[in-house]
């Protein structure tokens, strides 16, 4: 779909816990590109609500998410390694089973999943390319914003969440406007954050500092 990435990989060692994790619940929870297109009734033996999470960073509140809601499936896409093997750190050390991860560029895992197969699409603090000659490599663009709709389900849900103001203008501009959307909040607004969305800790600093962090909530039509 493009070729600007939106992301940089980043240089990261992995702690033993997170090899470990790795090494036992890859196997169990890894998906990679070269099963070529999945189903996800198919891939968690059940036909269940399914949320797919874009950069899940150190997995924290994927994990969460998923424990807290054993009766839907979550797959998590994720391109940093260190992150990867977090996320299975935790997910076993939860005894979390309704979740799968791919290690690679969401753009390329999207287009391996069926049209309207997916319930909820969740992009939690993208990284916002604050400087005006980056904002190219953002990711909420037009043509992102109709490759998500092209996975979810009739109803489905795309939420965002971003702590930057500027983009969170950007995100609305995009997507009030994209074909096939609603907003949820009311065009031009945002919703108060879910509660089944967890609490960061990197959340929790901002809040003490004054910072602000905005959920958006757009509905497939």
């Amino acid at each position: 779909m493009r070729a600007i990435k939106s992301f940089v990989i980043r240089a990261g060692r992995l702690t033993k816990g997170q090899q470990g994790a790795l090494d036992r619940q890859w196997p169990v929870m890894g998906l990679e590109l070269a099963q070529g297109p999945i189903n996800p009734v198919q891939v968690f033996g059940r036909d269940s609500h399914v949320v797919l999470e874009i950069g899940y960073g150190m997995g924290q509140s994927l994990v969460a998410m998923a424990a807290a809601a054993p009766e839907k499936d979550f797959i998590g896409v994720e391109v940093h390694l260190p992150g990867v093997g977090s996320l299975l750190h935790l997910a076993e050390e939860a005894g979390v089973t309704n979740l799968r991860t791919y290690k690679e560029d969401a753009i390329e895992v999207l287009k391996l999943l069926p049209d309207n197969s997916i319930d909820t699409v969740q992009l939690f603090f993208p990284d916002p390319w604050h400087k005006k000659k980056h904002h190219k490599r953002r990711i909420v663009q037009p043509a992102f914003a109709q490759t998500i709709r092209r996975v979810l389900k009739p109803g489905g849900i795309f939420h965002l969440a971003t702590d930057w103001e500027q983009y969170k203008e950007h995100m609305l501009e995009v997507m009030d406007v994209a074909a096939g959307y609603e907003n949820i909040a009311g065009i031009g607004n945002c919703v108060p954050r879910p509660e089944h969305r967890p609490l960061t800790k990197f959340e929790n600093r901002g809040e003490r500092l004054g910072h602000g962090v905005w959920d958006l909530m757009y509905r497939k039509i």
